[in-house]
């Protein structure tokens, strides 16, 4: 992300923290959840460091984020149940998807959906975008969002906790930068490797299906 985009996203996340408090790192939190990739590592470290200068309470600001990724969740949830099968059913081939995909998502989001969401909501990139094939399963709703809630509390509460102890450096000091940026990097290799074979198989499957 480039550093104009970085410095922008820097401002507008401050502004409605400032302004809105508990409800601005709520409304930011939902916004993340639901599929718009506005970075929880800034936002959650701001809300550290006003709760460092006395404004929020650590706790609660890491529950009304919590709060906030299962409202966010929700709505990528509810259109991901509504017209996600439809839309990949139409137009799926072109991202390599078809109906058989459909039927193995949901019967994975039916055996392992809960560790699945749980985990998710602890790593970057991935966190942003579960809600939404989640949907598409139909995975039962409740238990979406107790899972939801139980991964993104320590999320919200870890990056709010170095933003407090950080204080006046809670984002210049190059430790927490360097450090997430290594977690960072690993869950992009993961996620890369894991659609270079996703691409690879469906090729391969749909090549032989043509040599049949």
């Amino acid at each position: 992300m480039s550093e104009k985009i970085l410095a922008l996203l820097f401002a507008f996340i401050t502004h409605v923290i400032d302004a809105g408090g508990y409800v601005g790192i709520m409304a930011l939190m939902g916004i993340e959840s639901a599929c718009i990739p506005l970075p929880s590592e800034i936002i959650m470290p701001f809300a550290g460091y006003v709760a460092y200068l006395g404004h929020i309470n650590l706790f609660w600001a890491a529950t009304v984020g919590a709060v906030g990724c299962n409202l966010g969740s929700a709505v990528a949830y509810w259109v991901g149940a509504k017209g996600g099968r439809p839309l990949v059913e139409r137009y799926g081939r072109w991202v390599l998807m078809n109906s058989h995909d459909l039927d193995m998502m949901t019967r994975f989001f039916g055996k392992y959906g809960a560790i699945t969401v749980l985990v998710s909501r602890l790593l970057p990139i991935v966190r942003t975008f579960i809600a939404f094939p989640a949907g598409i399963a139909k995975m039962n709703q409740v238990r979406f969002h107790i899972y939801t809630f139980m991964g993104s509390w320590p999320w919200c509460f870890v990056l709010a906790y170095v933003g407090r102890e950080l204080g006046e450096r809670w984002h210049t000091d190059p430790r927490f930068e360097q450090a997430f940026h290594r977690f960072h990097s690993v869950v992009e290799v993961v996620v890369l490797v894991l659609l270079v074979w996703f691409v690879w198989s469906h090729l391969s499957r749909r090549r032989k299906a043509d040599e049949a």
